[in-house]
């Protein structure tokens, strides 16, 4: 039993729950997120779910509150973060997608599959890709580019990165970070400094060979 899953006694706790339902939904698709399963993976009571839901409705909504603060959150974060150019700002952004910390890919493509089958979740998704879409659209234009220019180079860069995603692409981290000032010069207009480079990759602990 993974401790951080059942640490607050014969109740478990709201977050453990939460954590169990995220890998359940991860691991298994939201048909598997229910109240009886969850508690035998818990070691816990099925009436104890009730101390902190209401019911599988809001253990889903939690779900999704819990999707929408940590990736929508963190990419308008980044975007919004301050940066001396564009192309610095465009890797502020690509941290998100280094960082499972900032931005979660599986919990994205899970949330994504779930929006298949509920057209509820999917105008969560489409909220969600908007939101996106606008704060990227926002940092294009803090830089001083046209309108139509940002929103162009906005969808561009949120599509090809939501197709990593969706086809569940697979990179070694030389390979992709090798291909990063590249993409960022096709994003951006801007070739990165080597200063940017060097400070993008030491915070994601890669050295160039």
């Amino acid at each position: 039993m993974d401790q951080a899953l059942n640490d607050t006694g014969w109740r478990g706790s709201q977050e453990g729950w939460l954590e169990a339902a995220y890998h359940s939904l991860l691991d298994s698709g939201v048909d598997s997120v229910k109240i009886l399963p969850l508690a035998k993976k818990l070691n816990l009571s099925r009436t104890s779910f009730y101390w902190f839901f209401k019911d599988r409705e809001e253990l889903l909504a939690g779900l999704v509150a819990r999707w929408r603060d940590k990736n929508t959150g963190n990419i308008v974060k980044q975007s919004e973060a301050y940066a001396e150019s564009l192309a610095e700002a465009m890797l502020n952004v690509f941290d998100c997608w280094l960082n499972n910390d900032l931005f979660d890919a599986r919990f994205e493509f899970a949330v994504r599959s779930w929006a298949l089958q509920s057209d509820e979740i999917l105008a969560e998704v489409r909220q969600a890709d908007q939101l996106r879409l606008d704060a990227l659209k926002r940092m294009f234009i803090r830089f001083g580019l046209p309108e139509a220019t940002s929103d162009v180079r906005a969808r561009t860069t949120y599509l090809v990165q939501i197709g990593y995603i969706s086809m569940q692409a697979k990179e070694e981290l030389a390979v992709r970070m090798k291909r990063i000032p590249e993409y960022i010069a096709i994003y951006t207009g801007e070739v990165p400094q080597q200063r940017e480079l060097d400070r993008f990759f030491s915070r994601h602990g890669y050295r160039p060979g």
